[in-house]
């Protein structure tokens, strides 16, 4: 079975952080619970990330345990990463999955 190599875009990261910053806000350690987990998610992706179904155009989405939120990721196969585009809320519009992902496909 081949690895992948997993690369979190910038944007990624920073909805990461905002949601790490808004958890820390509403309880102690909580943010970082949500980090972990959130991280560790993204980790696994190097494995086997084609268990996850194509949602909309080439991307495909990962539900983070325990938080209402998913990872929105491509899978390059030309150059073997696996790439994570954004973190967004199952409770906003879904929408705004395909405008935030789409600028950056």
């Amino acid at each position: 079975m081949k690895k992948y190599k997993v690369k979190i875009e910038p944007e990624a990261l920073s909805d990461i952080q905002e949601i790490t910053d808004w958890y820390n806000e509403q309880q102690t350690g909580l943010g970082k619970r949500f980090q972990k987990t959130t991280i560790g998610h993204i980790n696994s992706l190097n494995n086997d990330p084609q268990i996850y179904t194509i949602r909309y155009k080439e991307i495909r989405c990962m539900i983070v345990k325990k938080f209402p939120y998913m990872v929105h990721f491509y899978i390059n196969d030309k150059n073997n990463t696996v790439e994570i585009l954004a973190v967004i809320s199952t409770y906003r519009n879904p929408r705004i999955w395909t405008e935030k992902t789409n600028k950056q496909l």
